[in-house]
């Protein structure tokens, strides 16, 4: 057998190749879109995709389903419960696949969504434990899918927390203590709350050490997985109908055009605008006016997907040699609206200094003089829920970053506004945010929340 997973630190997204050496027969589970390593993965084990499976109708990424398809002529599974506009297999409860000597089983696990499953995966058939467990979005590595997404229309949270109760308490955790388990996020995803850096454990491991895998009543259940989830972002509806549907297919040769100068004008003429995936450091130093910073160095998908509309035209001005990664970046969420790139940033910005301005930056020191001497002052708190035990600053208006854009209204832009996350990297999104709303006096605190205490305790010690 080959059992391959796939990392995208981006989107702490798994996707996985299971094959059968003897048969050169493989499945792929939780396809991404960019899918030329799937296929050079199978060419070179003298394997054929014969088909691929998703887990669930994923919200934080556009499945590359279609794109395989059209590359191999594979099938594509979804649980019996999934409609789609387009031919799926329709994979029902126990049944088995047989890739030769492996087989997968399919198990029904809605929750997180209601038409999940997970994919049982044996090296033989007669094989009385499996290798591992594909859990999808049901079963993560300390924690569970949440039940709370819009995703999932026509079902309240409880609804659908009730049904990942039974997946989870009985279907998975009624599972051999031996069996891996292989989920389809990581730590930082906004699927769930509280998930490990770890990419795979045991069944065992998460019955001793999961919090929703403690032995509860459901209601107990319904209440903990219910409770602090992040705030989601709101492109997650867009993708998950967008996972559902026909659309668009992503050619595997997608690359953005560079622009000329005369080209950029006429882009931001027409309602472009300038996506900076540059550090918060070099952003601050020099930035197009009215740009958003999403730095690529950090959760740039999942980010620009909350600050942008999917249908925004975009010009990126990246870091050189960035473009390409940037592009394919938003591709994974179907912001396929790149309009080019700005080849050779920094001389760019050198030609265009006229429409080039700084961006403010605050120590955690500036911050707290500013708090004592301005008055109207507001400070905004970017973090989620789960974020905010350790505390506050004072007076802080808290909207998560993933509400910011429909939250807007509620800061006065005409006031001065210092906005933080936890550790600057957010908080530079949000200020270019506001900025580009029109806000004249915004800065963020550099160092975020954590600067901020390390400044308190050095002064109480």
């Amino acid at each position: 057998m080959l059992f391959t997973q796939y990392y995208v630190e981006c989107l702490s997204q798994a996707s996985y190749l299971i094959g059968d050496r003897d048969s050169g027969q493989a499945v792929i589970v939780d396809p991404r879109r960019d899918i030329g390593e799937y296929l050079a993965d199978a060419k070179a084990n003298g394997l054929t995709i014969v088909g691929m499976i998703n887990t669930h109708f994923h919200a934080d990424f556009v499945s590359g389903h279609l794109e395989l398809a059209d590359a191999t002529g594979a099938w594509i599974g979804y649980g019996e419960a999934a409609s789609t506009d387009f031919p799926v297999r329709h994979l029902a409860e126990g049944e088995r696949i047989s890739l030769g000597h492996v087989t997968l089983k399919i198990l029904a696990t809605p929750g997180h969504t209601p038409e999940s499953i997970s994919v049982l995966v044996f090296e033989h058939p007669d094989n009385e434990i499996a290798y591992g467990v594909l859990t999808g979005d049901a079963l993560f590595i300390g924690d569970v899918g949440r039940p709370d997404l819009l995703a999932s229309i026509g079902f309240t949270a409880d609804q659908l927390a009730i049904q990942l109760f039974h997946s989870v308490q009985t279907v998975l955790m009624g599972l051999p203590d031996a069996v891996r388990v292989f989920p389809a996020h990581g730590a930082g995803s906004s699927c769930g709350k509280n998930l490990s850096t770890e990419r795979q454990s045991t069944i065992g491991e998460q019955r001793r050490l999961n919090y929703a895998c403690q032995p509860m009543t459901q209601d107990q259940f319904v209440q903990v997985v219910t409770a602090d989830q992040p705030s989601a972002p709101p492109y997650f509806v867009y993708n998950a109908i967008l996972n559902r549907s026909e659309r668009e297919h992503r050619p595997l040769t997608a690359s953005p055009t560079a622009l000329e100068d005369s080209s950029v004008d006429d882009a931001l003429a027409a309602g472009a605008l300038v996506l900076d995936t540059r550090t918060p450091t070099d952003f601050a130093a020099g930035h197009v006016i009215g740009s958003i910073n999403v730095g690529a160095d950090g959760r740039m998908a999942e980010t620009v997907g909350m600050v942008l509309d999917p249908e925004q035209r975009v010009v990126l001005l990246s870091p050189d040699g960035q473009s390409d990664d940037d592009a394919m970046r938003m591709a994974r969420i179907g912001f396929d609206h790149v309009v080019g790139y700005i080849p050779d940033a920094e001389a760019y910005l050198e030609r265009n200094a006229s429409r080039v301005e700084p961006a403010s930056r605050l120590t955690a020191r500036q911050l707290a003089d500013l708090m004592e001497s301005v008055e109207g002052l507001t400070v905004v708190d970017l973090r989620n829920p789960g974020e905010l035990t350790d505390g506050v600053l004072p007076g802080a208006l808290r909207i998560p970053l993933a509400e910011l854009v429909r939250r807007i209204d509620e800061i006065n832009l005409a006031a001065p506004v210092v906005v933080y996350c936890a550790g600057g990297w957010r908080s530079s999104v949000a200020a270019s945010v506001l900025r580009s709303r029109g806000a004249k006096d915004v800065s963020d605190l550099i160092g975020g929340y954590s600067a901020w205490t390390l400044l308190h305790a050095n002064a109480s010690g």
